[in-house]
Order: structure tokens, then sequence, then C-alpha cells
């Protein structure tokens, strides 16, 4: 029995030694340019990271989730908890963000409160 596996063992690596016998080239040394490497000369920026989320309660006692990110200039905003986020941003640090649709925000991550306002509803101070 153990001779029986021992033939087939050597009649499968034999068969497979056979496979794809193809000559390869393998080039090798310096890098001559011809090939441009365009990911190592461009400028690549990360977008920004959510830097704090928090939860809003309005003055209409409508709750919004806010993502504020870390480049300060921009945020998500929910008004759903696992509703679809939309982009707010502000053309410099500390300014407004704004956004689609009359969605914007005021404020800071540090702050306890923002000025919020979504569609259908106008800008209204919020607590978190």
């Amino acid at each position: 029995m153990i001779r029986a596996i021992s033939i087939i063992g050597l009649v499968a690596a034999a068969a497979l030694a056979g496979c794809n016998n193809e000559d390869h080239n393998i080039i090798s040394g310096p890098d001559t340019g011809e090939v441009p490497n365009a990911a190592a000369n461009a400028n690549v920026q990360l977008p920004p990271s959510i830097a704090a989320t928090k939860i809003y309660r309005c003055a209409d006692n409508k709750i919004v989730y806010v993502d504020w990110m870390s480049d300060n200039k921009s945020a998500n905003i929910r008004t759903e908890k696992g509703g679809a986020p939309t982009s707010v941003t502000a053309p410099e640090a500390g300014q407004p963000m704004t956004g689609p649709a009359g969605y914007s925000v005021s404020g800071s991550a540090a702050a306890s409160s923002a000025t919020i306002a979504v569609p259908g509803h106008s800008a209204q101070s919020c607590k978190a």
C-alpha cells in the first residue's frame, strides 16, 4: 500500500515538472526613467480624519449628528443616526461651513454648541 502511494506521488511530481517550460527573462538594474513613476512624483494629500463626533439637540428638538474633521474646515452632517452624511466645507478654518441643499454648520468640535441649518429648518442653536 505504501509503495503504491509513493509511486502515485512520483508520477504526479513528474507530471507537474513538465508543465509550463517557457523561458523567463528577468531584467534587473537601475531605473532608466523610461517608464515614468507618476505615483512617486505626485503630491498626495490624504482626506481629513474624524476629529470628533457629536450629537446635537436643536432648539426645535431636532437631533443632528455632526462628524467634525481634523482639518477644521469640514464636517459631515447626518439627520438620522444611520443616515447618509452630507459634507459641508469652509474656505478657511473657523469660518461657517456650507454644503448643498441648505446644510450649514458654524462652530467647532471643542465647543458645546453649534449653529446648524438643515433643509426644511433655518439655522438654529444646537447643544451637544
